[in-house]
């Protein structure tokens, strides 16, 4: 039998022996494209040559390329781990053709690859082709079915509908029939009473889809028509744990020697087999699906947060440690004990998880640490909502309850059922559901971009000139407009361009588009499946016209110095700290720069002194910028350059070096190091485990910096009388204050014991109950600590209402003894009620309430009110 590794091994050879390029797997995170935050597919890092903006390098290639997928059809992240066949992280063996073969070659090689190499038996196997559609004009995929037939019956060949077997990449953009291979790996006697060509499509568990034909030969327009590519693209997807199931003999993905030996290690450390129960078999199937996802996208670069992709790592995570938690008594961190599992099973195939193995570890335990944290408040949250839905007589709590438990403390529904299942009750879940809907709109309404077709008005591809230039003669490519939170803009792609279009941390360059009619602002420039699109607010009425395209040089200008100067630091924080530093994430703009970088604790004031001076000592030896661009990878390697994890490079990589400052980047930099001018580190923060941020400013900021600094200290002088020493002077006021403070204080308490005297000397007796009411010109804390004292020395039958006026702001206090209490009497009714004369509100214990309100002219009618709810 194969092994996982043995499979995937085949697939490679079998089509680098077809004549294709085998090449490396592409980050799963994904960075520089606006519409993607994760790779979800073997075909996203090929899209922009798939969209015709940049020429093929090999017109046949392969990989197996590691995905995530959250979301869509049958990937909801909340059904991962319930059934057999479906994962959020997986990995997709792919082969390609840009312009080379087509559907009979495709088909031809899936087939021999299947049951030639791999030895399937062909009586498993199904076809799906697509059955036509009316709506756009296509008729049956006719060519494909032929094909087929040469392989299999025509029974084994099966029409799939346009949701099934018409792939398309978004609402506009390339498209075309697919066709999908599905085996059924039943019984025979299964197979025998019902024929396989019945359950396709059909989610049966055992008759699974297993690889994805993709016959790229359409555009899809904004109009929605269609119309032929150009050059048509192969694009096929084989998912590989299935693949690797069906080889085995499994009728289940997580029996198969990609998840068995982390399902064993799971079930070694909550003592529990898999196996024996339904409910434990799942926490541990989110579990070995979870920790690979969490694991290879620290690798990548992505680190849980609260934005965006981070935020879904997060939710995995939490996801996983919640299973854990709930089913299988892990009440510890738990997940990063089990990632050298992972990297024996896959770390060969993937030597970057090798790598990054002691960040993946300290991110993983205190995310998992935090969140077990949170996961204690939201419980003490969910006994309190129970606690006031008993009171209120009610066994159901509000669905609003239970979506804020899953929204703010990671609860999912199930987790919250099971706690009010003890406790013998329930939750809304048709008001829940509301909730979750309401979300995932207002999730969509804030993502939602119409585009429009583009309006081609010259072909060519985009040539970068903005290394050399910033000022540079061109023509418009294409242009569309496009729509996004009720504003329109416009996207412009020019033949040349030497605006910086945003990557690699640094923001888009902005500037003017001049013809001799007019000149229009582009106010961002952004890449778009690798293409530079400049946006503008308005297209210039004669787009065809030749134009001059300007940067803006002084936004161009601070953003090099601040790119520069986050390479200087990169080198100085290695020298100081360690050479395991590595960048982790940037953020290059005008104003300011940020520096992400692996380190695992805090660093000192010292240190970033000595690094600070290290890189302004760089800047003052003015070191001129040397750079290598289209340099064979292999050569830069040589050469020392620092690359970043997690980012995909190609054969040829740009390579930017200031002395010993050597590193691979794409972005714009100063000529030399003087012209950074000078640098100084504002802050230095955690981000997350194992990694920390710098930010800091250079050149003309920092002079600001400055002169604001000499400013206040000149200011703070000249309160002080210009003392020599202004240390000291400050040092003996902040004492002087300290000791009138506790002057002050030592004097209010007198005051207090002596008010407490005096009204407990003026205290009035009403149907046996003490009552002490008064308005006091003490500080509404004096008046709670009156109030204990009082009960401290009347433990029976005493009312003591109190109201403070501080700052024009009335303050009801109201004490109860617990005798009082036992009859009845609330004070945080009484004072809630009693409130509303001042226009205020408060609450708290039976014993002991507060108030504060607005109108303090009827603060006296209050303090009666609340004698009068006592019923005295």
């Amino acid at each position: 039998m194969m092994t996982a590794n043995e499979i995937r091994d085949s697939f490679k050879s079998f089509f680098e022996s077809k004549g294709h390029q085998i090449v490396p797997s592409a980050p799963m995170v994904i960075k520089d494209d606006p519409t993607l935050m994760f790779t979800n597919a073997g075909m996203n890092q090929f899209k922009d040559i798939i969209l015709g903006n940049h020429a093929a390098k090999y017109q046949r290639v392969a990989d197996s390329q590691k995905c995530l997928r959250v979301s869509g059809k049958h990937n909801d992240l909340e059904e991962v781990g319930h059934d057999t066949y479906h994962h959020t992280m997986f990995e997709m063996l792919g082969n390609w053709s840009f312009g080379d073969y087509f559907k009979k070659e495709a088909i031809s090689w899936a087939w021999e690859y299947l049951v030639d190499v791999l030895k399937l038996d062909p009586a498993d196997l199904y076809a799906t082709v697509f059955e036509g559609s009316g709506e756009d004009g296509i008729e049956r995929d006719n060519e494909a079915a032929a094909i087929w037939e040469q392989f299999l019956p025509k029974d084994h060949i099966i029409n799939g509908n346009k949701h099934d077997n018409f792939w398309e990449m978004g609402d506009t953009g390339p498209c075309g029939p697919c066709s999908e291979i599905h085996v059924d790996s039943r019984p025979a006697a299964e197979k025998a009473l019902t024929p396989g060509a019945q359950l396709v499509n059909k989610d049966h568990p055992q008759v699974i889809e297993i690889w994805n034909l993709v016959f790229m030969q359409y555009n899809r327009k904004a109009d929605h028509s269609l119309e032929p590519l150009p050059a048509k693209v192969i694009d096929t997807g084989m998912g590989f744990e299935r693949l690797v199931r069906t080889l085995q003999g499994k009728t289940s993905n997580y029996d198969t020697d990609v998840f068995q030996p982390m399902l064993m290690a799971i079930g070694n450390m909550a003592g529990i087999r898999y196996g024996a129960n339904e409910k434990t078999d799942i926490a541990m199937r989110v579990i070995a699906d979870h920790i690979r996802t969490i694991a290879f996208s620290i690798t990548d670069g992505q680190l849980p947060s609260n934005a965006k992709a981070g935020y879904v790592i997060r939710r995995i995570l939490r996801r996983a440690v919640r299973y854990g938690y709930t089913f299988l008594g892990f009440k510890q961190a738990f997940m990063f004990r089990l990632l050298p599992v992972l990297l024996d099973n896959m770390g060969n195939a993937y030597p970057e998880l090798l790598a990054q193995r002691t960040l993946i570890e300290k991110v993983m335990k205190e995310e998992e640490d935090a969140f077990l944290k949170t996961l204690e408040t939201g419980i003490r949250l969910l006994d309190k909502i129970m606690c006031d839905a008993k009171a209120a007589g009610r066994k159901e709590i509000s669905g609003v309850d239970g979506f804020v438990l899953y929204d703010t403390y990671g609860f999912p529904l199930d987790l919250t059922e099971l706690i009010l299942r003890e406790n013998d009750m329930t939750v809304n879940e048709q008001e829940f559901n509301s909730e979750m809907q309401k979300q995932k709109q207002r999730a969509r309404n804030a993502a939602s971009i119409e585009t429009g077709d583009w309006i081609t008005l010259n072909e060519g591809e985009t040539r970068f000139v903005g290394y050399d230039y910033t000022e540079y003669e061109t023509s418009i490519l294409r242009y569309r407009q496009i729509r996004q939170k009720n504003q329109t803009l416009y996207q412009i792609v020019l033949s040349d361009t030497p605006f910086y279009a945003e990557g690699g941390g640094q923001v888009g360059d902005s500037g003017v588009l001049c013809s001799e009619f007019e000149t229009i602002e582009i106010i961002d420039t952004k890449k778009e499946n690798n293409l530079p699109v400049h946006i503008a607010k308005t297209l210039p009425t004669h787009p065809d016209a030749p134009i001059m395209a300007c940067v803006d040089t002084e936004k161009r200008d601070a953003c090099a110095a601040n790119h520069s100067c986050t390479h200087l630091l990169d080198e100085a924080l290695r020298q100081v700290l360690g050479t395991h530093v590595e960048q982790k994430g940037s953020l290059v703009t005008p104003d300011s720069l940020r520096f992400d970088f692996s380190h695992f604790q805090k660093v000192t004031d010292e240190q970033l002194r000595e690094v600070e001076h290290l890189v302004n000592a760089k800047i003052r030896q003015n070191v001129p910028l040397t750079e290598y661009r289209n340099l064979p990878i292999e050569k830069a390697k040589e050469l020392g350059a620092i690359a970043l994890f997690g980012e995909k490079y190609g054969d040829e990589v740009r390579v930017v070096q200031f002395g010993s400052s050597i590193e691979f980047c794409g972005g714009t930099h100063v000529s030399a190091t003087g012209k950074i001018g000078m640098v100084r580190i504002l802050s230095e923060s955690s981000v997350a485990a194992g990694v920390r941020r710098i930010e800091a400013i250079t050149g003309a900021k920092v002079e600001q910096m400055l002169d604001a600094m000499e400013d206040t200290m000149r200011t703070l002088k000249a309160l002080f009388n210009n003392v020599p020493d202004l240390n000291a002077a400050i040092r003996k006021s902040i004492e002087e204050n300290a000791t009138l403070k506790k002057q002050v204080e030592d004097f209010v308490k007198e005051k207090a014991v002596a008010c407490k005297n005096e009204l407990l000397a003026k205290a009035i007796e009403e149907n046996g109950v003490k009552v002490v009411k008064s308005l006091l010109p003490l500080p509404a804390e004096v008046a709670k600590d009156i109030a204990f004292q009082l009960r401290a020395e009347v433990s029976v039958n005493l009312l003591v209402v109190l109201g403070t006026l501080q700052l024009d702001k009335p303050m009801l206090t109201v004490m109860l003894t617990d005798d009082l209490v036992q009859r009845g009497l609330h004070a945080g009714k009484m004072v809630r009620e009693a409130a509303r004369l001042i226009q205020g509100g408060g609450g708290g214990q039976p014993h002991f309430a507060t108030a504060g309100g607005k109108d303090a002219a009827n603060l006296k009618l209050a303090i009666e009110k609340v004698v009068e709810l006592a019923g005295l």
